[in-house]
């Protein structure tokens, strides 16, 4: 009970922690306007990783761990760039919207695989997939002089690969997962 204890704790001071990086950018600089909306809602994402990450490393094989946790942390980093500043021009554009089929991908895989390795392997596979076609059905939908393509088509297309090389890294992981 100990153990668990300390691990809340240590939780709640890596959370804190990063929630005070914005909170000081918040108060001394314009680029950054948080609000408590913002903290509620990044403080709950942390959360809830930490408790996943807490669930998977007492439970799983070391490339099970690896994958889980590159997967967690690209759904995470796509989540917060795509909330903070937007992949496809700023972060009110529709275009952006369009992400969120990759964790719906993510969760309906997830539950129907019941986080099986093999299952995970195929799921994580299917989420680079459609995180290289969200940029291919909004540059359909919304060519650049309709809205803004910031940093540009290419930029958005090397964001959207880097995010599907994290969940392909993933997936390769869930599969030597299954192996072992």
């Amino acid at each position: 009970m100990k153990l668990i204890s300390q691990r809340i704790v240590l939780w709640a001071t890596i959370i804190s922690v990063l929630l005070m990086i914005p909170a000081v950018a918040t108060r001394y600089t314009e680029e950054v306007q948080w609000d408590l909306t913002d903290f509620i809602l990044m403080g709950s994402a942390l959360s809830l990783l930490g408790f996943l990450y807490e669930v998977i490393a007492r439970s799983a094989t070391p490339y099970y761990r690896a994958a889980f946790v590159i997967g967690l942390l690209g759904l995470f980093l796509l989540f917060w760039v795509n909330a903070a500043v937007g992949i496809i021009g700023h972060e009110g554009q529709d275009a952006n919207l369009l992400y969120s089929a990759v964790f719906a991908t993510g969760l309906l895989g997830s539950l129907y695989t019941r986080l099986n390795s093999r299952g995970m392997s195929r799921t994580m596979m299917a989420m680079g997939i459609v995180q290289l076609l969200v940029p291919v059905v909004a540059l359909m939908i919304w060519p650049p002089p309709l809205i803004s393509w910031s940093p540009g088509v290419f930029g958005v297309f090397a964001v959207s690969a880097f995010f599907s090389l994290l969940f392909f890294l993933s997936a390769y992981l869930f599969h030597l997962a299954e192996r072992s």
